[in-house]
């Protein structure tokens, strides 16, 4: 192999490690990353700050005029506009519409694009087969294709590594393949890219886990872990949600006992995990994001397997709005009041504290439930901009205390709350769902999910 072609490609060449490194960081080897969303846009920059030499590709052009003009589009990144605006400036991040002419410029492609669920709650795979078809047919011998976005184990082998070659017309072994799976939270994207956790790394053959453990060891301060196949690699990342998706199920089962024990099932859920082998999470009205909530049908949906464990821990948690709603409804009989026609505030609308994604938020049903019971609901939250999927009347937080509400259910955590002035209030019915609120020398009638009375 010629100097040029090492300098241009890190798969499938004699060179040395430090070579193969030298020309990663120099910028020799062009990159492009393949999805500028939430996490997309974060993992470019830290590409583009390690190689100085990557272009990412979008569909939406907002998105790749944002990143031209050397703007971020992402909020509640921290770093992440400072980054994008300098290395803009510098040419080290560019962005492009069309990923055929990316993936045409690029030896290292990094595919990071939004892997769902239809409405039969299969896998939603389109745009992760889309992307790789355009990929494919821009690809040369030598390049490496690493796949970040979330698939149900098997997607690689036997799905993506088909479309790349049928599209290229090269086998495996004149291109390698990775999968090292994102392992990021929206608002410390950076922080996690950089090295909160080591990086998983499997490829499709033993020269793929090596180039693409060189490259993530200088993207990563945390090391590499690097598995022995990639479709292990995929069920790496799958398992780590199904994990908190049944263990949060879990609390939340044990939360549906507290009226009947008659104790605080939080307290002796923090005391028995005081215990080294427990380690039983937190329950709540729901769980959403863009993972824990989709991730069982990956396995559920694409393999004969029966899952009973999985499904239930999805039919557990899906309940707990309904199971919210069902606990106002009763302290309202309780105090002898209708629920129908009352005023009730839902307080905090995003899945996260501090977080503006409304993605599989239980507090969508939640409203949805408590809309069709004839409640008059005031959504509030600090931290999300677009208010319009949300039934109910949008009720910024200093208009609260003017609304005179009957209730208030807590979904969402949000700092801002903690400023809540409670006495403000006539006596309400509370649902704390997130064990946040200390109302204990207040009138107010308190409800806390796990906590009971």
């Amino acid at each position: 192999m010629t100097s040029e072609q090492i300098l241009q490609h890190i798969y499938g060449t004699n060179a040395s490690n430090e070579q193969r490194r030298d020309a990663l960081t120099s910028g020799q080897i062009p990159v492009a990353v393949y999805g500028l969303g939430k996490m997309g846009l974060p993992l470019a920059a830290v590409y583009a700050d390690v190689t100085g030499n990557v272009t990412g590709a979008d569909i939406n052009p907002n998105v790749v005029s944002a990143v031209e003009r050397g703007d971020c589009h992402i909020s509640g990144e921290p770093g992440l506009p400072e980054l994008v605006s300098d290395l803009s400036e510098r040419d080290a991040l560019r962005a492009v519409e069309d990923p055929r002419s990316a993936a045409t410029d690029s030896s290292i492609h990094v595919i990071i694009v939004p892997t769902l669920i239809n409405d039969d709650k299969s896998p939603d795979l389109s745009v992760l087969r889309a992307v790789s078809e355009d990929i494919s047919l821009g690809l040369s011998a030598g390049d490496l294709i690493i796949v970040e976005s979330t698939v149900p184990p098997k997607t690689c082998r036997e799905t993506i590594l088909q479309i790349l070659e049928e599209g290229s017309g090269l086998e495996l072994g004149e291109f390698g393949l990775a999968f090292c799976p994102e392992r990021t939270s929206s608002g410390r994207a950076l922080q996690d890219i950089r090295g909160a956790y080591p990086k998983v790394v499997g490829g499709a053959d033993a020269t793929s886990t090596d180039s693409a453990r060189l490259i993530y060891e200088e993207i990563n301060s945390e090391g590499v872990l690097t598995v022995s196949d990639i479709t292990v690699a995929e069920a790496v990342k799958v398992f780590e949600g199904l994990y908190r998706d049944v263990n949060i199920a879990l609390a939340n089962e044990l939360a549906l006992f507290a009226d009947e024990l008659g104790i605080d099932v939080n307290e002796a859920i923090e005391t028995a995990n005081t215990q080294p082998f427990c380690d039983i999470h937190t329950p709540g009205p729901g769980v959403g994001g863009h993972c824990i909530p989709y991730y069982p049908y990956f396995l559920i949906k694409s393999f004969e397997t029966d899952a009973p464990l999985l499904k239930t821990a999805r039919q557990i948690n899906d309940g707990m709005p309904e199971f919210t709603v069902a606990k106002l409804h009763q302290e309202f009989e309780a105090e002898g009041r209708d629920l129908e026609g009352s005023t009730v505030l839902v307080l905090g609308l995003t899945y996260r504290p501090g977080i503006d994604e409304i993605r599989a938020t239980p507090a969508k049903p939640i409203v949805e439930m408590l809309t069709d019971l004839g409640v008059n609901v005031r959504t509030v939250d600090p931290v999300l901009s677009d208010f319009g999927p949300f039934d109910g009347v949008p009720t910024p937080m200093d208009e609260m205390y003017s609304c005179d509400p009957d209730a208030a259910v807590l979904v969402t955590d949000h700092k801002e709350f903690s400023t809540i002035d409670w006495t403000r209030f006539d006596p309400l019915v509370v649902i704390d769902g997130r064990q946040a609120l200390h109302l204990d020398d207040t009138p107010h009638r308190v409800y806390t999910i796990g906590d009971g009375y």
